[in-house]
């Protein structure tokens, strides 16, 4: 759900960008030939709009192509990357790239769909498969569980936590290094901030477009709980955990009144609250503080991370790579050639060539992509440490928390469901009368139907 942000780096002029990288949408375009070449269509390619990261894109098949001259990359800068509105149709008809982008929430319709190719031979040329999150390559597997075979490679991922004011922390007496951990520090906090006057917030949370339901499901998350049964058919919120999110969220609204008067908030309006100073805490994830940054002008160090209070799990979302059914062996083997090299490798690439982040003033010290575990993922956090640009230990609590929390993906049907979820979430936030529990009744009536046409 989270929303993307163009990219904010900044290249000297008079670079030419070769249209022989870019290419449309359109797979089964080269096999490989009698001499041994391949060609490879990808998905994602930064648009034109994005100048750094596409002139980034074109210099990394460059060089990619130098060390392996029998492979040819053409990138699809078709923007968005994945677009709902048209994405099953072109799954439908096989016109998916040969290595085609998907978010983490594609993942199970496209195995079920047939029209990925099963990559599970070719596993052991997966660079750092086995520390990569299994979480998260679990969402390209059959079934979604370690046992089933391989269809993607996810290549970023992000989770969410709690976005709080270091700023406001130590004029409330609080201590900007440890920030709660649990629901009930977060009421503490938000009261002892709201308590400074001025006009400021605790703590704010979304209920609009879509972001309220959104939320809704990561704290539902954080609590134990779960949007949908197993297979995916019913509503599962509806419980004591689903019930204790509205509730909480009432009483700090009306009893504790440490969330303002205006209310029906949506994405940016958040950041900017916490740019004005004026807001305590949100939940958020760490490249929100990006945004802040460089659209605000807020020094990093007066904004921190730490982990999703409950810390039992959080909402994760991210993106990655499968594979057109139609694809030959040459083909899938050169994907993930490129795949490792561009996304997969510390050091190198889009993501992890940190001397190139740095020297075009990309932040560097994000705990995101959230890939690794294990010895991969200490050797990518030294090599980051070098280069970065931001005050790393503001992220502490929150690195630290992730490898104990599950890792949950959204729902099916997701941005149905959240438009559902706003309404629930407003009117605990701008009703003082408002029934939590009638409202979760006719939330859950609502996510039943979803659900159920989605079945047909």
């Amino acid at each position: 759900m989270r929303l993307r942000t163009a990219s904010r780096v900044a290249l000297a002029t008079g670079l030419v960008l070769s249209a022989a990288a870019c290419a449309s949408s359109n797979s089964g375009s080269g096999g490989a030939s009698a001499d041994g070449k391949v060609s490879i269509t990808v998905g994602c390619m930064p648009p034109t709009t994005q100048a750094g990261p596409r002139a980034n894109w074109i210099a990394d098949v460059a060089a990619f192509e130098k060390l392996n001259p029998n492979i040819t990359v053409k990138g699809d800068d078709s923007n968005p990357c994945d677009d709902p509105a048209t994405f099953n149709a072109k799954l439908a008809s096989g016109k998916m790239d040969d290595v085609f982008y998907t978010y983490f929430t594609d993942g199970a319709n496209v195995v079920a769909s047939g029209q990925a190719a099963d990559i599970q031979q070719y596993a052991s040329q997966i660079h750092g498969l086995s520390d990569i999150q299994p979480a998260l390559t679990n969402i390209y597997k059959q079934g979604g569980t370690a046992s089933g075979d391989l269809y993607g490679i996810p290549k970023g991922n992000y989770s969410l936590g709690l976005v709080y004011s270091k700023t406001l922390f130590q004029k409330a007496g609080l201590d900007p290094n440890k920030p709660p951990t649990t629901w009930d520090e977060v009421e503490a906090d938000a009261i002892a901030i709201s308590k400074l006057g001025n006009g400021d917030v605790g703590y704010a949370d979304y209920s609009a477009a879509n972001t309220g339901g959104w939320h809704f499901t990561a704290e539902l998350y954080s609590r134990g709980g779960t949007m949908v049964t197993p297979d995916g058919k019913s509503a599962a919120f509806d419980d004591a955990n689903g019930l204790a999110v509205l509730q909480f969220l009432h009483k700090m609204r009306f009893t504790d009144n440490v969330m303002g008067a205006k209310q029906g908030l949506q994405y940016n309006d958040l950041l900017q609250m916490m740019a004005s100073g004026k807001l305590g805490m949100y939940v958020g994830d760490p490249v929100t503080l990006t945004t802040i940054h460089d659209q605000y002008n807020v020094s990093y160090d007066d904004m921190a991370v730490g982990p999703m209070p409950g810390q039992a799990a959080t909402l994760v979302g991210g993106d990655g790579y499968m594979f057109n059914k139609k694809d030959t062996p040459a083909q899938i083997q050169a994907g993930i050639k490129w795949i490792n090299y561009e996304f997969l490798t510390s050091g190198q690439g889009l993501n992890f060539n940190y001397p190139r982040r740095a020297e075009q003033k990309e932040p560097v010290g994000l705990p995101e992509p959230d890939l690794w575990t294990g010895a991969t993922a200490a050797a990518d956090a030294a090599a980051m440490a070098k280069y970065a640009n931001m005050p790393v230990a503001n992220f502490a609590t929150y690195v630290a928390a992730l490898p104990s929390m599950k890792l949950l993906v959204e729902p099916p049907q997701a941005q149905a469901l959240y438009a559902q979820g706003d309404k629930a979430m407003d009117a605990v936030l701008t009703d003082p009368n408002a029934d939590p529990q009638k409202l979760l009744d006719t939330f859950k009536a609502a996510a039943n139907s979803i659900l159920a046409n989605a079945q047909q």
